[in-house]
């Protein structure tokens, strides 16, 4: 039995996301929360975020015990990009890509 949670659109880049996620993936969901919590990236409060829905999933949906939970997959995928333009010298304009991401936490009983 697994449950899920997803946050769509976090304007966030999904590289620094993936750093962040790398830390918890495989570990209980009291040692992620921990690891979260000390962790000073900003992806890490968005993390933190689905990572409690996903728990709440668990509980309330599965009927799971939160203190058997771990962190069984995660994932970021890459949203739509924003694509803005910034002037430079000589008439020339350069193109500021501003990256957006699909976070995906998924928790299972041991």
């Amino acid at each position: 039995m697994e449950a899920k949670a997803i946050a769509k659109y976090v304007r966030i880049a999904p590289r620094k996301v993936r750093i962040v996620i790398d830390l918890i993936r495989g570990k209980s969901v009291a040692e992620a929360f921990a690891i979260l919590k000390h962790t000073p990236k900003v992806a890490s409060e968005v993390i933190e975020k689905v990572l409690k829905s996903a728990v709440a999933n668990a509980e309330h949906n599965y009927d799971m015990n939160v203190d058997n939970l771990y962190v069984s997959s995660t994932f970021v995928d890459q949203g739509p990009t924003l694509k803005r333009i910034h002037p430079r010298s000589r008439g020339q304009a350069f193109q500021i890509l501003k990256r957006s991401s699909h976070v995906t936490v998924t928790v299972s009983e041991k």
